[in-house]
């Protein structure tokens, strides 16, 4: 797919841009939002939201691929170009080794993440950072200290639609969120009920 693709894959670049045209572009500007996801498939859920999120933030809403997963093995090179092709004519997808949203902050400083409510949950759940209450808040500070946001859209989780209301989390970290409401954002259908009907798309 590539010598940049092949250099990320090696560990020697840290990020690359897939354009919708199939080509990959190594100096493209940081972007202003990114709705991050394993797309495993890409589904209306994910488009609609970043379409949702980019009329809110008033910017284009790109995506983030990274090969690199807190609870699964790296992603090799033939699962991206599976990943990637769903993209091809749709959205630009930044590709990083980024497997936590701290290091993707460090990558995309002023960064507005755009993220469904499992994912959200994740990123304030302790357990993510070692079981460490101390480690979790300094990586939430960290995304504050390099002018990132969190937008969360809602997800189905079980037989109902989660919202954030971000009531669990600090006061001193409630300005790093923004929530859609289920007015603004709502889709039922999970990639894993795709997968499920879809077996071949399981990696």
């Amino acid at each position: 797919m590539g010598d940049l693709l092949d250099a990320l894959l090696r560990g020697k670049r840290t990020s690359l841009r897939f354009e919708p045209d199939g080509s990959f572009r190594a100096d493209a500007p940081v972007p202003s939002a990114l709705l991050s996801g394993s797309f495993n498939p890409l589904h209306e859920g994910h488009t609609t939201l970043a379409s949702v999120a980019s009329r809110v933030l008033g910017t284009p809403v790109a995506f983030e691929l990274s090969l690199a997963n807190v609870d699964k093995p790296d992603l090799d090179a033939d699962e991206v170009a599976r990943r990637l092709a769903a993209f091809r004519g749709v959205a630009p997808v930044w590709i990083t080794r980024a497997a936590t949203f701290v290091r993707k902050a460090e990558l995309f400083p002023g960064c507005a993440f755009v993220l469904g409510f499992d994912t959200a949950i994740r990123l304030v759940d302790a357990k993510y950072y070692g079981n460490d209450e101390t480690a979790r808040d300094d990586g939430l500070r960290s995304l504050l200290a390099r002018g990132c946001r969190v937008l969360v859209g809602g997800r189905r989780m079980g037989d109902a639609f989660r919202v954030w209301d971000g009531e669990a989390i600090e006061p001193e970290f409630r300005e790093l969120f923004a929530m859609l409401g289920k007015d603004e954002f709502r889709v039922d259908r999970s990639s894993t009920e795709l997968r499920n009907f879809h077996p071949a798309n399981e990696s």
